[in-house]
């Protein structure tokens, strides 16, 4: 209105210096080219894993349905198809997950060409490796969900529903996008000390600050947890609560190990430095 130029969020302002470290200072709308062409890459990797998984869609199903299998082989018989179109909705479904997991590597290592463009040399040889941690972390959380976690969870809802005196008929529609998305979730949630390396590389975070919100965390990663885990029974919780408290520990020993390697004037909570550049 008075001609004085907006002034962008903190957040924002302070991400944006930062992909300008070390280069010319880019205008806003060229971060926004920047993420533009990101978010195409990201969906192409992503189509192409699709249509890997969507090609060999019927073993894709068979490993989906192999926990139900190996609990009770006739609760996964009674599995019922409602829909005319179920089996090619849900093997899009099944798809799209799969390619998440397929594509997951090089989604990573788009998004840290972003959000890091002004790494040196050396800081870039590691993105790869980076990513393959960050890939490794997931498929680590998608493992131990499917292999430790799912089962006991799809026992407990079989049996709670037969306390309730109900015939549980599950149809395949909502089995697959329970399951699909419990493994995701688990994934995703182990990915926590690859977030932890990016705010510690932006300057966010700081092994102190880690350490003083430690209880803090505790309680936001159990909150997180019960959200994101469906059933109210305590032990899937603490399954789902304890890994992630462990790699928030581990996060703490990261940036610790990184703290050298971290200038002052971008460690969060120390007083203002003056900058010599």
């Amino acid at each position: 209105m008075n001609g004085t130029p907006a002034t962008k969020p903190p957040f924002l302002e302070r991400f944006l210096a930062f992909r300008n470290k070390g280069d010319e200072a880019k205008p806003f709308l060229s971060h926004i080219e920047d993420l533009r062409l990101t978010i195409i890459k990201i969906a192409i990797a992503l189509i192409v894993g699709m249509f890997l998984c969507f090609a060999f869609r019927d073993h894709l199903a068979a490993l989906i349905q192999r926990p139900l299998v190996d609990l009770d082989p006739d609760r996964a018989a009674n599995l019922q198809s409602l829909g005319v179109a179920d089996s090619f909705t849900i093997s899009l479904e099944l798809a799209f997950y799969g390619g998440i997991v397929l594509s997951f590597p090089l989604i990573v290592v788009f998004i840290a060409e972003f959000i890091l463009p002004a790494l040196n040399p050396r800081e870039k040889a590691m993105i790869l490796p980076v990513a393959l941690i960050g890939s490794g972390l997931f498929l680590g959380g998608a493992a131990f969900s499917y292999f430790v976690v799912l089962p006991q969870t799809l026992d407990f809802f079989f049996n709670d529903a037969r306390a309730m005196n109900w015939q549980p008929t599950w149809t395949v529609r909502e089995y697959y996008s329970f399951t699909t998305q419990f493994i995701i979730a688990f994934g995703l949630a182990f990915e926590l000390p690859l977030a932890v390396l990016m705010l510690l590389k932006l300057g966010f975070v700081d092994h102190v600050r880690l350490r003083k919100t430690r209880a803090f965390a505790v309680v936001v990663i159990f909150i997180f947890a019960a959200i994101i885990t469906p059933t109210s029974d305590i032990v899937t919780l603490v399954l789902m609560g304890g890994p992630m408290c462990l790699l928030y520990e581990i996060c703490i020993g990261i940036a610790w190990f990184m703290r050298d390697k971290t200038s002052p004037q971008e460690t969060v909570g120390d007083p203002p430095a003056t900058h010599q550049e």
